[in-house]
């Protein structure tokens, strides 16, 4: 429910977004309010839709079925990791209606300590949800790949294409994630 939720408001992020750049200015008047859209939209998509929804939501029965599993490795682990995604995506969801909201892309990261960077409770925020987002989608990862590689019955070769893309996926992010958290915190 929440997946959907974040997807439906994804949606209707996307479409002001794209009537707003079909003709500038005619909706939204104020460049603040559409950059802060903009920022809050990449966050939304890339921690809140693509992967809790894919890996965590559609992947938790989808995954052990193929692989013959009778569950994930740590079934605990998803219900932590679902539940910190609907805290991430309230937190993001506020960073609209603090002060000036939480600004263009480029506030949110490095340098955010320079003259230029935005310093608001909404940053606060923002960066607190997208911390809360990665780690929900760590724990996912971490998740599907002690499933993928402790499976009795694992022969790799003849994993399906969608296992082999949510491993290598999930090994990428457990790389890149950290990387992101460290250069957004700078």
């Amino acid at each position: 429910i929440v997946g959907m939720w974040t997807g439906l408001m994804a949606v209707v992020m996307s479409t002001i977004i794209r009537i707003e750049l079909s003709h500038p200015g005619n909706l939204m008047l104020d460049n603040m309010m559409y950059n802060t859209l903009v920022t809050a939209h990449g966050l939304l998509m890339l921690f809140f839709v693509v992967m809790p929804i894919l890996l965590g939501g559609f992947g938790n029965w989808l995954i052990p079925m193929m692989l013959g599993s009778p569950d994930m490795a740590f079934p605990r682990t998803n219900n932590l990791s679902f539940w910190m995604f609907i805290g991430g995506v309230l937190l993001l969801s506020v960073t609209l209606f603090i002060e000036s909201g939480v600004g263009t892309g480029w506030t949110i990261y490095p340098p955010l300590s320079g003259s230029i960077s935005q310093s608001s409770p909404a940053m606060d925020f923002a960066i607190f949800s997208i911390h809360v987002g990665g780690s929900s989608s760590i724990m996912a990862s971490i998740n599907f790949m002690s499933t993928a590689m402790n499976t009795s019955k694992t022969i790799y070769y003849s994993w399906t294409l969608y296992i082999w893309s949510v491993f290598i996926t999930s090994m990428l992010l457990v790389l890149a994630i950290p990387v992101l958290a460290g250069g957004i915190t700078m």
